[in-house]
C-alpha cells in the first residue's frame, strides 16, 4: 500500500506530539499513534519515514497508519490520537454481588418441597418470585454458581468438605 496522505507538522504540533511521546501521562495508545505522526512526517528540508518503516518500527499494519494521517487531515491532530468517544452508553449491571449472595444463599437452602434439590431453572424462578430482580436466565444462574463452585447435585449444598486429619 502506498503512501496516500502526507502530513507535514507545525512546530506547536511537534512539540506537542513530542511531549506526548516522552511524558508518561498518556495511554500507550496515545503515545504510539503520536509517535507514528512524527516519524510518517514529511518535513520541508527533506525526506520523512516511507509508511512501511514506520509501521515495522511501531508493529501496526499500513492501513492503520494511513487511517490515522487521513484523520489527521481531515479532523486534526486531538481526534486523531484520541480514542472515539462511545456511541451507546454501557448497560447498567444487573447481577452484582448482592444478588450473588443472595443467590447462592437461596442454594444452599432446604430444597422446595416435593424435589430432592434445586435446579438451576428453580433458583432463577424463585429470585424473579423473591424479586431479587426483575428477570434472571437459567444460564446466568449456572454461571454465577460455577464462579463459587456450587455443586446442586450433591446431598448438602451448604456444608463445607470435611478435611482429613491425618494419624500421626
Amino acid at each position: 500500500m502506498g503512501t496516500r496522505y502526507i502530513i507535514t507538522l507545525t512546530p506547536e504540533e511537534r512539540v506537542e506530539l513530542t511531549n506526548l511521546t516522552k511524558t508518561r501521562k498518556s495511554d500507550s495508545r496515545t503515545a504510539l499513534f503520536a509517535r507514528a505522526l512524527l516519524l510518517s512526517e514529511r518535513p520541508p528540508e527533506g525526506l520523512g519515514w516511507p509508511s512501511k518503516d514506520v509501521c515495522e518500527a511501531l508493529g501496526f499494519g499500513e492501513s492503520t497508519l494511513e487511517r490515522l494521517k487521513k484523520r489527521f487531515l481531515e479532523c486534526g491532530m486531538e481526534r486523531a490520537i484520541e480514542r472515539k468517544p462511545l456511541e451507546t452508553p454501557q448497560k447498567d449491571i444487573k447481577l452484582d454481588g448482592a444478588f450473588e449472595a443472595r443467590l447462592i444463599a437461596l442454594a444452599c437452602s432446604p430444597a422446595p418441597e416435593g424435589r430432592a434439590r434445586w435446579t438451576v431453572r428453580l433458583l432463577a424462578e424463585k429470585a424473579v418470585e423473591l424479586e431479587y430482580v426483575d428477570a434472571v436466565s437459567a444460564m446466568s444462574v449456572q454461571r454465577i454458581l460455577k464462579k463459587t463452585n456450587l455443586d446442586l447435585t450433591k446431598g448438602s449444598t451448604g456444608k463445607s468438605r470435611q478435611k482429613v486429619t491425618p494419624r500421626l
